[in-house]
């Protein structure tokens, strides 16, 4: 995972990105990567997965 941070308390889910980072053009080069967890990829300790992708406009 790129910038992506994930907690859970409970049955919430909390997740935190540095929105000040970055990570390059996109494959298109349309936009700017932010954070990313690269796929899908499961939440800790728990049965569900997430796909996060956080860009910006070039």
């Amino acid at each position: 995972m790129k910038n992506v941070e994930m907690s859970v308390e409970g049955t919430v889910l909390t997740i935190k990105v540095d929105l000040s980072k970055e990570f390059g053009p996109s494959s298109t080069g349309k936009t700017i990567i932010v954070a990313s967890t690269e796929g899908n990829v499961s939440i800790p300790d728990r049965q569900e997965k997430i796909g996060l992708n956080v860009y910006r406009k070039k």
